[in-house]
């Protein structure tokens, strides 16, 4: 349980930042590459066990979004992701299929066949999900 008192207002501006998303993997430089092919990110960090990936150099995303750390782990995914990556692209079909092509499958986690994302898997099993795009009329959820 969270101790909230004496905590300040909520729109106070917190200095506290994601860096970034933890990737356990048994093979990082794979994944990684995986990743960075679907992603168009860079790599700016590689050792045998952890490499790190970002979004290129002066884009929107550079500085803003968390980079990508793939972890060298002895063990196996074990069971379906508690956290997983929402992708957003201007054409879910084709996306798809791109993702299929650099090695990611669909995946079934019991989402249902009348749902708008589709849930796919990297390489090594790691659930996410390829949203529909925005229309002009459709705010981004919040």
């Amino acid at each position: 349980m969270v101790d909230t008192a004496g905590a300040g207002p909520q729109s106070r501006r917190m200095t506290l930042r994601i860096q970034c998303v933890c990737i356990d993997t048994a093979d990082p430089a794979g994944l990684a590459a995986f990743w960075q092919a679907a992603l168009g990110w860079r790599r700016t960090f590689g050792q045998d066990d952890q490499v790190v990936l970002e979004p290129p150099e002066g884009s929107p995303e550079d500085g803003v979004a968390p980079d990508l750390l793939f972890l060298r782990v002895p063990e196996k995914k074990a069971g379906k992701n508690r956290l997983h990556l929402d992708l957003r692209p201007q054409d879910q079909a084709a996306e798809v299929a791109r993702l299929e092509g650099l090695g990611a499958s669909r995946a079934d986690v019991g989402q249902g066949p009348d749902v708008s994302w589709v849930v796919m898997a990297d390489p090594e099993g790691n659930e996410f999900c390829v949203l529909k795009p925005l229309t002009a009329q459709e705010p981004a959820p919040g």
